[in-house]
């Protein structure tokens, strides 16, 4: 057996990095764009390039076409393995190749659907979200070859960017060819494309529609206007009162959680304002750590309002509106829960007694990781070597319900969320790249966790 240092596997990654940056780079003219139909032949055919590039490093792929919970064709799924040692422990590897659309082309510096190399980065949609995943595994099972000594089991989703809603009916259907000892998700990143981390929470979603009426019908504003505050303006004060005098979310019921494994390093206020875009004169809201208002503190954000358009607007006080409210809840809280508590805090502070209704569309469940697991540390001890400095651990505000979900289902499994990103990726917005010698150092780092996983008994 070769002997598995960061040193041999650099080297077999680098005699490998055009085959890894090509697969790359057609994954990304693909157009695999899963809200144009995951259905669609264009979703077939990144499925099928998937499950060819798996099976060029040895994994038994092939593509599955799963079905909706409501028996209607669903996503092009890869499903593959590698089995070496039935003694040996089983490694699932998750990553999707479904990608975000690219409505707003004129924003990119180049086509979003050309792979372009500048500045030791490369750009198009789904270059890091997640071509990035898909590249880190097939590089570390390329340079690993036949030292590799645990069996692979691999998915690689094809409708992640559309909520997963075939997901787990999938899973389920097909249990026995998913059971695993580690399961580790390629689709987060790091802390910087020099800097290793491993994902350490997720906050769940919900989202809640909120309809706001005060009258059954429009009225004239000159004639009403006055003590009859129109439904816009209502929405607006039900909105505010969700919030202190410091921006913290003040919902009962609604709780918050401490940065899991503790705080290794805040994140920099400079650093958050640039990558937002945020203008000078706004005030970061909240209260503590700006890691926990990020990541394990709850936050709600208005994503829809139907009011009438500024253009062509008159004088009417508006009788109803309606807006959709996407909550962040803490990692372990209960989303059917925080809903709860949610919904009846709405209807509880309806402004001057406007009637409110709040209707739940949607929860997940956030995820919190067990920093105590064995693999979390020989994850930790693989991306150190493989970077050349230790990790710096971190939560993610974002959601990926499936992970609880995946915990449900395998309980006795160790869940790793890694990935391909870092803070200059602009993943689901214009200009999305990633930076392909943090690209390197995973790849790497994958390869030698493999190794490590690979010395505990199953």
């Amino acid at each position: 057996m070769t002997e598995i240092t960061a040193e041999s596997v650099r080297e077999k990654v680098k005699q490998d990095w055009s085959r890894i940056v090509n697969l790359l780079s057609q994954k990304v003219t693909l157009r695999s764009v899963s809200a144009e139909g995951i259905t669609g032949e264009h979703m077939r055919r990144s499925a099928e390039f998937v499950a060819e590039e798996l099976i060029k490093v040895g994994v038994d792929a092939k593509v599955v076409q799963s079905n909706n919970p409501d028996g209607s064709p669903g996503a092009f799924e890869v499903v593959g393995s590698k089995l070496v040692d039935p003694a040996a422990p089983t490694v699932l590897l998750y990553a999707h190749h479904d990608v975000q659309p690219a409505p707003d082309d004129g924003q990119w510096l180049s086509d979003p659907f050309t792979a372009t190399e500048r500045d030791g980065r490369l750009y198009g949609r789904g270059s890091a979200d997640d071509g990035g995943g898909i590249a880190i595994h097939s590089g570390a099972l390329h340079a690993l070859g036949d030292d590799l000594k645990v069996n692979i089991k691999v998915f690689i989703e094809g409708e992640e960017e559309m909520g997963s809603p075939s997901f787990i009916p999938f899973i389920e259907a097909h249990r026995d060819e998913f059971a695993s000892d580690v399961i580790i998700v390629a689709d987060s990143g790091n802390w910087a494309w020099n800097i290793p981390s491993l994902t350490t929470s997720l906050r769940g979603n919900i989202d809640v529609d909120v309809t706001v009426k005060v009258l059954e019908h429009p009225v004239h504003s000159g004639q009403f206007g006055g003590p009859i505050l129109d439904a816009n303006t209502l929405a607006a004060m039900l909105i505010a009162s969700m919030y202190d005098d410091q921006g913290n979310l003040a919902v009962d019921g609604v709780t918050a959680d401490k940065p899991v494994g503790g705080l290794q390093r805040d994140l920099d206020e400079a650093q958050v304002r640039a990558d937002a875009g945020i203008v000078d004169s706004y005030r970061l809201a909240g209260t503590g750590s700006l890691a926990e208002r990020m990541w394990t503190k709850p936050s709600a954000s208005v994503i829809g309002f139907d009011a009438h358009p500024v253009e062509g607007s008159f004088n009417v006080i508006a009788d109803v509106t309606r807006f959709r409210i996407s909550l962040r809840t803490a990692p372990t809280q209960d989303p059917q829960e925080a809903t709860q508590a949610l919904c009846n805090f709405l209807r509880r502070h309806a402004p001057f007694g406007a009637q409110v209704d709040a209707e739940p569309v949607d929860a997940g469940m956030g995820w919190a990781m067990d920093a105590s697991s064995s693999a979390v540390r020989d994850a930790e001890q693989a991306m150190e070597e493989a970077f050349g400095q230790s990790p710096v651990n971190k939560g993610e505000g974002g959601s990926i319900p499936f992970i609880p979900e995946l915990k449900r289902l395998f309980p006795d499994a160790q869940v790793l969320v890694t990935g391909p990103e870092d803070p200059q990726t602009n993943a689901h917005s214009p200009n999305e790249s990633i930076s392909l010698k943090g690209l390197e150092h995973n790849i790497v780092a994958e390869a030698l966790l493999l190794h490590k996983l690979s010395q505990h008994k199953n």
